[in-house]
C-alpha cells in the first residue's frame, strides 16, 4: 500500500515495495516528493535544486505581482490579452508553489517564505528608490499589484 491513500505502488509509476509515506505534518528531511512523482527523490542533491527551485517560484510570483510591463499608450485589446495572459501565468506559479508546500517539507516551506520575502524585498519594497518621497503613480494599464 502507498502512504495513506491505499493505492498500489503500480499506479503512482512506482515499483512495487519502492513507496513514499504522504506526509499529513511538517517533517524536516531530503527523502521528499515535491510536485513530481519520485522527485528529488533521496538524493542530496536534487533536494537541493528542488528548493532552490521552489525559492525562484517564489521570487518569480512576486515579479509579477508587483512589476508594471504594459504602458498605458499601449493597444487597449493586446494590453488585456498580456495582462490577461501575465496573470495566468502568476497565478499557475503561484499555485505550483502552494502545491510544493503541501508536500509539507520544512525546507520547502522556508524557501518559499524566502523567495516571497526577497522578491517583495526586490520588487516592493522600494529600497532601490532614490527618492525619500514616494513615487507618484505610474499610468499603466497593468492591474494594481497585489497588497497586503
Amino acid at each position: 500500500m502507498d502512504g495513506m491513500n491505499g493505492m498500489d505502488d503500480h499506479q503512482h509509476g512506482r515499483p512495487p515495495g519502492d513507496s513514499f509515506m504522504m506526509h499529513m505534518s511538517f517533517f524536516w528531511g531530503k527523502n521528499s516528493e515535491i510536485l513530481f512523482s519520485g522527485w528529488p527523490g533521496t538524493s542530496s542533491g536534487m533536494y537541493a535544486l528542488a528548493l532552490i527551485f521552489v525559492f525562484a517560484l517564489a521570487v518569480l510570483v512576486e515579479l509579477l505581482s508587483h512589476s508594471k510591463f504594459i504602458k498605458s499608450e499601449s493597444n487597449h485589446a493586446v494590453a488585456a490579452l498580456i495582462r490577461t495572459f501575465l496573470h495566468a501565468i502568476r497565478v499557475g506559479l503561484a499555485y505550483l508553489v502552494m502545491l510544493a508546500i503541501m508536500s509539507f517539507n520544512g525546507g520547502v516551506f522556508l524557501a518559499a517564505v524566502a523567495g516571497h520575502a526577497l522578491g517583495f524585498f526586490l520588487f516592493r519594497s522600494r529600497i532601490f528608490n532614490k527618492s525619500t518621497s514616494p513615487p507618484p503613480p505610474a499610468k499603466t494599464a497593468d492591474p494594481p499589484s497585489m497588497t497586503c
